[in-house]
């Protein structure tokens, strides 16, 4: 697996070795010596969420508050997504820019998402399905949301079009509306 830093210290996009003949294709989509030796990361993942949406939905911006932040390895099983990164770590150089990836099942790539980053992304094809591991559990009232459309993090989604929400994710607020002491400080 070829893994690659993107534009914000932590995001990570591993790309796989496809190997494939006339009877199909296979590939390894996880390793864990290549992430720890590639991220620096030693995560244990005790979850993995499956998710299907039709094209034009738009699921997050979401990250659990601090102390229990996830970190997450995001692919595409089906389909396209548009998959966006938001570094949410308030004593970060880094604080409120975003990196986008598009993600697909014709180029099996999976972003590495480290705890303290929102995270949200848009379907671009029909029945597009996501599969995700985190490293931590999913705990409701630690969940936090931030408006898609945040001004102040100018997010270049791909369509120009009205993307198809939860109502938690319509009626979200900003990311400084998040208080400082749910962020977390890494």
């Amino acid at each position: 697996m070829k893994w690659e830093a993107l534009s914000i210290p932590g995001l990570m996009l591993a790309t796989p070795r496809i190997h494939g003949d006339e009877r199909g294709l296979l590939f390894e989509s996880f390793n864990e010596s290549e992430f720890c030796n590639a991220t620096g990361v030693n995560p244990q993942f005790v979850q993995e969420n499956h998710s299907r949406s039709a094209c034009g939905v738009l699921r997050g911006i979401h990250l659990q508050a601090f102390p229990r932040a996830q970190g997450k390895l995001v692919r595409v099983v089906r389909g396209a997504i548009f998959d966006v990164a938001v570094d949410a770590r308030r004593h970060s150089p880094t604080f409120g820019e975003w990196c986008g990836v598009e993600l697909s099942e014709t180029n099996p790539q999976a972003l590495w998402v480290p705890a303290g980053f929102g995270h949200g992304f848009l379907s671009l094809r029909e029945d597009t399905e996501v599969v995700y591991r985190l490293t931590d559990y999913w705990q409701p009232t630690l969940e936090r949301f931030i408006r898609w459309n945040d001004p102040d993090l100018g997010i270049e989604w791909p369509q120009h079009l009205q993307p198809i929400l939860a109502p938690r994710d319509a009626n979200a607020g900003t990311l400084s509306d998040i208080p400082d002491h749910e962020l977390p400080p890494f």
